[in-house]
């Protein structure tokens, strides 16, 4: 099945074309490297893994309960629209909802992999050229699950918002090398990883539980890898260069806080218009979305401040957005965290299949026995 049959909306071209500028960048110094760096780069080639084999694709999926989370953390939950709606509609409320979220996560995602190439291509450091590979072929393993998980266990998929095509757009379009790196490797993957860590700890589902901690522990090392490349490079730029960046910072952060209403979701679901801003005005004012969007930018603002971009103005900005306490976040303590919950996961897992083979062996020895 094509996935543009699975899409709730036409997804307009096939392809989209972004017209990049900039140079690509060869360098013959192979000897020279940072020590940080290169370790981060063999982390990246041990840590590597299929996801054909490390997740269980077994495990079912109710595509009407993706999550298996209570209905209060729907935005128009005990709202009159909300008492409306009979139990079919709230269903489609719940699929749709999560249809959105991980096709979201699916088209970030690619773009992902898109800007991990450009890095290699365009950032003058052989090793950020090494890191930047490996992370390329993480994106690719990512993009791969996420399109599964929606293909076989969702049957539902929502073309790219357009807030984060946006923040691509500027992202992939500037000619300046380190641009790929603030766009994704700060602002999306930051975002993403806040999302993924907030649905992977209160999903009570071990199949997403799965793709969400896995992929996370990829993304911890992608996200440490921009905060060390820029917070070298941007010790050495001026007060204007400085100024720019954080105008783009800015912009990317209201484009992602944006994202997040999702809009697509209540237009697609048949509501009249009136239903539509109805919902709208409930995500607005959500409780639970207010506090979720505000733990979304827990890793982004402490790594904005880490790499040198801490300006009143950008303080300013995430005062505005409610997100300034943030910047006191470990990343850190944080990145450890999605190690050590992944990993949690593996050795429970195998623990259990050897369990199962050790029972297995056991009954067999015990039928020779007695025939």
């Amino acid at each position: 099945m094509s996935t543009h049959d699975l899409y709730t909306i036409p997804a307009e071209l096939s392809t989209w074309n972004v017209d990049m500028a900039g140079s690509s960048r060869f360098t013959w110094e192979y000897d020279d490297g940072r020590d940080r760096m290169l370790a981060l780069y063999q982390k990246g080639k041990d840590k590597q893994w299929d996801s054909v084999k490390r997740i269980d694709w077994d495990l079912e999926v109710d595509p009407y309960n993706v999550l298996g989370i209570p209905d209060n953390t729907i935005a128009i939950y005990g709202t009159p629209l909300w008492e409306r709606m009979d139990e079919k509609t709230r269903a489609e409320v719940r699929r749709h909802g999560a249809a959105w979220q991980f096709s979201q996560f699916l088209h970030g995602e690619q773009g992902a992999m898109i800007c991990s190439a450009r890095i290699v291509e365009s950032v003058p450091d052989l090793d950020s050229k090494f890191y930047a590979a490996t992370q390329t072929m993480d994106e690719a393993r990512h993009a791969e699950t996420y399109a599964r998980f929606l293909q076989e266990k969702v049957g539902l998929a929502y073309p790219i918002n357009e807030h984060l095509k946006a923040l691509l757009d500027s992202t992939l379009s500037d000619s300046r090398w380190d641009m790929p790196y603030l766009g994704m490797q700060v602002l999306i993957e930051g975002l993403a990883l806040a999302a993924f860590g907030v649905m992977r700890d209160i999903t009570t589902k071990p199949l997403p539980k799965q793709i969400l901690a896995y992929v996370m522990q990829d993304e911890a090392r992608h996200v440490a890898f921009g905060r060390m490349a820029l917070r070298d490079y941007y010790r050495n730029l001026s007060e204007t260069e400085l100024r720019e960046r954080e105008d783009f910072v800015i912009e990317g952060c209201y484009l992602m806080r944006d994202r997040l209403r999702g809009r697509e979701t209540w237009e697609t679901l048949g509501l009249s218009r009136a239903e539509v801003e109805e919902a709208m005005t409930a995500v607005d004012q959500s409780e639970y979305l207010r506090l979720f969007r505000s733990l979304l930018f827990s890793r982004i603002v402490p790594c904005v401040k880490d790499i040198g971009l801490w300006s009143p103005r950008l303080q300013q900005a995430y005062a505005d957005m409610g997100v300034l306490e943030m910047a006191g976040q470990s990343l850190e303590a944080l990145m450890k965290q999605d190690e050590d919950i992944a990993d949690k996961l593996d050795a429970e897992r195998f623990a259990a299949e050897e369990a199962e083979r050790h029972a297995e062996v056991s009954e067999t020895i015990a039928m020779g026995a007695t025939s």
